[in-house]
Parts: structure tokens; sequence; C-alpha cells
């Protein structure tokens, strides 16, 4: 079990050598994206869910 447990280690020590991670600016520009399509998103939501609800009064009444 302990012999399985450092050679699991051992490989993902390798593959995390392998990553390729992103600089300080690529990731604060990827995350601006990300916050502008959940904005983006939510607002659609929004009115869908604003339409779908005067809808609905208009029908039941």
């Amino acid at each position: 079990m302990i012999a399985k447990t450092k050679n699991f280690l051992e490989e993902v020590k390798v593959e995390l050598e392998k990553v390729t991670w992103p600089v300080r600016k690529e990731t604060i520009a990827t995350t601006w994206v990300v916050v502008f399509i959940v904005v983006l998103i939510s607002f659609y939501l929004g009115a869908c869910d604003l339409v779908l609800a005067k809808l609905l009064r208009f029908l039941l009444n």
C-alpha cells in the first residue's frame, strides 16, 4: 500500500513538471473574460425569468 502511494506521488510529480502554467497576465485576462460572460448570461437569464413571469401572470389572470 505504501509503495503504491509513493509510486503514485512520484508519477504525479513527473506529470506536474510537464504542465505549462499560465503567467499572471494570462490568468487575469481569462478571469475577466469569465466574469464578463457570467454577468452577460446572468442578465440574459434574468430577462428570460422576468418575461416568463409576466407571461404566466397574464395567462393565469
